[in-house]
């Protein structure tokens, strides 16, 4: 496995349909060009080509659009290996692109999980005409928290009501064929999703929050008529349906930010070969090229890890409900890795990349988004820290779960089930992915695993610093670590992946974890017991020069003038 490069992919991996799919994708990029993709950002100019090309290619229709409801179109289905590919072309291109497809994706979660029949029918019918949708979750005053909604949907008698309230803060709101709209009910107080249509008298599109090419949207509803027929799920099945769509859709996030940080690395990677500094090349120097080396192997560890987290995402079901572990570590993780990944890049590339004809200068400041929408990292870390307990003591039994990359319809992500019982799920024992592969900086790792375990079960952290979310999300951090290799070992078995390229991963990973077991240590609650398990937890990697320098030059260095964009 490696960087996506647009010139050279052929995504094998996928069918033939869908393999046209993607390269008729990336064919309207580089015909727009770099100059054009550019200058829309600048004039913050909505991207109507990229949405009539979507709608002429029938793009969305055929990857979003579940088997159930395909009309026996075989290409059509939902499928995550392929829906990921795009999600990481879309982030090559530009984050806007992708969001109009993420939002779309959020906006059928709620549709595509209803058991009204005709509404699901009326979607598969707007999506084939090339319709985007919406998500009409978010409010002004309380953000995310649903308890607090404030939309109500008023029963007027004989299946009729009214809608009446705000939203805020919701991409597509402007032209979505349908928005799913999550309110409660005025009489019983019960949660209900429903939907409506932005071209009706009664929805006023209020304005767009944002500065950008994006259509961020804070809309009202005035008395706005709904029937039973517009009624998409009530009560609980209302509020699953609002944490399972985020389920589906913050899985984008990290692919997106391969995209970004892919695209931001070609582009340094040759501005700095090219660049020549007091009688030598910038990629001369020995800092630059173990920056280089650094941003490369974090950036293909996200790759990793994301790919083989969408092989426990496809094969999720009841009783296998390991993804939403993983699920939210892309979200978190890797999205906030690819921030590490620009910084780096930057610290290279200094004022070149502040510059308006280069893709970095978007790379640098939409980085930053992904981290923070679909939940924030602390809300994620939140969520992660439940499955703690029963990952590293109490294991599970599960089959070997294979590559997924067959052509298939993911239903159960549309069945998904109630939301809660998070912290009874089991997970298969880590510790085998970490015996299969003796590589120093693995055994390094191994051994702060260890401590990791040591401190909980010999200085348990007590019921006041439980409480203490800054003492908590440490501990959460050095958790997601141990998950984040398990995976990325996994993966580099199933794909192949060199020794030489798997231990250098490890060697930041290592470095990562004595950081985060310093700032366990430096805390003002830290107990004397949990800091000497702290001190245990501090390694340092092994150094291989002549392995370095493998890399550098097979691998980091051969990237330059490999891909550019069109003009």
């Amino acid at each position: 496995m490696d960087l996506l490069n647009p010139h050279e992919d052929r995504f094998d991996h996928l069918d033939p349909t869908s393999r046209e799919l993607m390269r008729e994708t990336i064919r309207f990029f580089e015909n727009k060009g770099k100059a054009k993709l550019k200058e829309d950002d600048h004039e913050r100019r909505w991207y109507a080509d990229f949405l009539e090309f979507q709608a002429k290619h029938k793009l969305f229709a055929t990857l979003l659009t579940p088997a159930e409801q395909a009309d026996g179109d075989s290409n059509k289905r939902w499928d995550t290996a392929r829906n990921c590919a795009l999600n990481e072309i879309l982030g090559f291109y530009g984050l806007p692109y992708w969001y109009t497809w993420q939002v779309t994706i959020l906006g059928l979660g709620p549709l595509w999980m209803s058991p009204n029949t005709a509404m699901r029918e009326k979607t598969a019918r707007l999506l084939d005409e090339g319709g985007i949708f919406a998500f009409g979750l978010s409010e002004k005053a309380h953000g995310a928290d649903l308890y607090s909604s404030e939309m109500m949907l008023t029963p007027l008698g004989d299946g009729k009501y009214v809608a009446d309230g705000g939203k805020y803060y919701i991409g597509n709101a402007n032209q979505a064929a349908l928005v799913s709209t999550f309110g409660r009910d005025s009489d019983t107080d019960e949660y209900v999703f429903f939907a409506v249509e932005t071209d009706h008298p009664h929805y006023e599109c209020v304005k767009n929050v944002v500065n950008s090419q994006n259509y961020v949207a804070e809309y009202a509803l005035h008395s706005y008529p709904i029937t039973d027929q517009e009624i998409l799920s009530r009560g609980r099945d209302a509020w699953d349906a609002a944490l399972n769509t985020v389920n589906i859709g913050k899985f984008n996030l990290g692919w997106a930010t391969i995209g970004i940080c892919t695209h931001a690395f070609y582009e340094a990677i040759t501005h700095a070969a090219n660049r020549n500094l007091y009688g030598k090349y910038v990629t001369d120097f020995p800092h630059i090229q173990e920056l280089f080396t650094d941003a490369y192997t974090r950036l293909l560890a996200m790759k990793l890890f994301s790919s083989r987290a969408i092989d426990y995402m496809r094969s999720a079901s009841s009783k296998d409900r390991r993804y939403l572990l993983y699920n939210p570590i892309v979200k978190m993780k890797v999205t906030t890795e690819g921030e590490t990944v620009i910084n780096l890049l930057w610290d290279v590339i200094a004022a070149k990349g502040f510059e308006k004809d280069t893709y970095f200068e978007m790379a640098a400041r939409d980085i930053r988004a992904l981290p923070k929408l679909e939940g924030t990292v602390h809300v994620n870390m939140a969520l992660i820290i439940k499955f703690m307990a029963n990952y590293f003591f109490n294991p599970g039994e599960f089959p070997e779960i294979p590559r997924q990359n067959d052509a298939a319809d993911d239903a159960f992500l549309f069945n998904q089930g109630p939301t809660k019982g998070l912290g009874k799920i089991q997970f298969h024992d880590f510790n085998t992915a970490y015996a299969s592969r003796d590589l120093p900086n693995i055994q390094i790792f191994r051994d702060q695993i260890e401590a990791l375990k040591g401190l909980l079960l010999k200085a348990t952290p007590t019921e006041e610093q439980s409480k203490n979310m800054d003492f908590l999300l440490t501990i959460g951090e050095l958790f997601t670590l141990v998950a984040y290799g398990q995976l990325i070992i996994e993966i580099a078995d199933l794909d192949g992946v060199e020794d030489d390229l798997l231990d250098r991963i490890f060697d930041f990973m290592v470095r990562d974890f004595t950081r985060y077991a310093m700032d366990l240590y430096s805390k003002s609650g830290a107990s004397e017991a949990q800091m000497e398990h702290c001190l245990k937890m501090v390694r340092k990697p092994v150094r291989n020069p002549e392995r370095f320098q493998k890399i550098w030059q097979d691998r980091v260095y051969a990237l330059k003038e490999r891909y550019e964009m069109n003009p």
